[in-house]
């Protein structure tokens, strides 16, 4: 795929339908990217960070309380109340929960969503607070100029991930460490471009869409990849908070 203007952008996928099992009470009658930070939901903060980028076209995946999700961020013109009418996003929705009676993991998630996406697309995850992220047009650019399968934009590890996910080769290529091996491993801030590729053979054995409601994780998909050098990865030093503990939202609210 070639995008022959560096400002083309490509469709986004969020991710919205987990439980959010360790943030309850708060989630027990509220989604967890509802739940407000700093004055606005959690999830708005991507859709009007993605806005401002120039994407025109995101897909939210729903199942915990994802009525009150599509109810809130209903459309385009839903979205007038919430930012300038000059800001042209246009959202649907992926309602696992309603397809499959729960969420399908984030690869089955993707997978599911694949038809309302394209070649090339963003992913960001719905409870991450990332105000400093751009989701550059550029990097697009890049990205699909390249063969890679996917690019992870990786954090320093918090607290609560103090052994960190993937490692960072200096060409800027992901990679999947074996356990014992002592090289630096950072957190995978949950921010990405994948190509839709990647949920296809031989990296994954999910049918196209998803049919059948196939639950599965997404990084062994990116660990296959990753060992066949086509992840590329960079470091992100920005404000970011993995929004999991009543804690964390209180610190972010503080």
């Amino acid at each position: 795929m070639t995008l022959p203007d560096p400002l083309v952008q490509v469709p986004a996928l969020v991710l919205a339908a987990g439980r959010g099992e360790r943030m309850r009470p708060l989630t027990d009658t509220t989604p967890k990217p509802l739940l407000q930070v700093q004055g606005r939901p959690l999830l708005q903060w991507h859709l009007q960070a993605l806005a401002d980028a120039g994407v025109s076209r995101v897909v939210i995946n729903t199942a915990w309380l994802g009525a009150q999700i599509s109810a809130y961020f209903s459309n385009v013109n839903g979205l007038q109340r919430l930012w300038d009418k000059r800001d042209k996003l246009s959202i649907s929705y992926s309602h696992e929960g309603v397809d499959f009676g729960g969420a399908l993991e984030t690869a089955g998630g993707i997978a599911r969503a694949l038809p309302q996406l394209g070649p090339v697309f963003w992913l960001a995850a719905g409870d991450v607070f990332a105000p400093d992220f751009v989701f550059d047009g550029s990097a697009v650019q890049a990205f699909a100029a390249s063969d890679h399968l996917a690019h992870l934009w990786l954090v320093p590890n918090p607290a609560h991930n103090l052994r960190g996910d993937f490692g960072l080769s200096r060409e800027g290529l992901a990679l999947n460490l074996p356990a014992d091996d002592p090289a630096p491993r950072y957190t995978y801030s949950t921010l990405a471009l994948l190509r839709a590729e990647l949920f296809a053979a031989p990296w994954c054995d999910i049918p196209a869409g998803n049919p059948g409601g196939v639950k599965a994780p997404l990084a062994p998909l990116l660990r296959r990849a990753m060992d066949a050098g086509r992840v590329s990865a960079a470091l992100y030093t920005g404000r970011w908070t993995d929004v999991g503990t009543p804690e964390r939202l209180a610190e972010l609210n503080r």
